[in-house]
């Protein structure tokens, strides 16, 4: 289950953006996931639901994911096409000169942060 290490880089990059500017509580975190990064999203989740009671920061922050589509690109014809659909073979010109441009992907793309109110 490799989901509990990324939950751990991403709570303790996001502790550190939170302490360099000043933030005192995160409301929700948004990943984006390639979708054949192999990350599984609810395990994800399970994982960070668990593990953000140690940082004070986190403490009531929710995690949230965006799944990125894998696309796959052709050296022989330059076509793009979808690679969960076709693979590794090109569905234009049956070459398997490819390369996965997207969909390998894990990182962080937003941060909602906790207002403060002053009475």
């Amino acid at each position: 289950m490799h989901e509990l290490g990324i939950v751990t880089y991403v709570a303790k990059s996001v502790s550190k953006i939170a302490d360099e500017n000043d933030i005192q509580k995160i409301a929700e975190v948004t990943l984006q996931i390639g979708e054949v990064s192999g990350i599984v999203g609810e395990y994800l989740i399970d994982c960070w639901n668990y593990f953000r009671k140690n940082y004070t920061v986190l403490t009531d922050a929710t995690l949230q994911y965006e799944t990125l589509s894998a696309v796959t690109y052709c050296e022989e014809c330059g076509k793009e096409y979808e690679t969960v659909q076709y693979g590794r073979i090109c569905p234009n010109c049956g070459s398997e000169k490819t390369y996965l441009l997207t969909g390998n992907e894990c990182m962080i793309k937003e941060l909602k942060i906790c207002e403060v109110s002053f009475t």
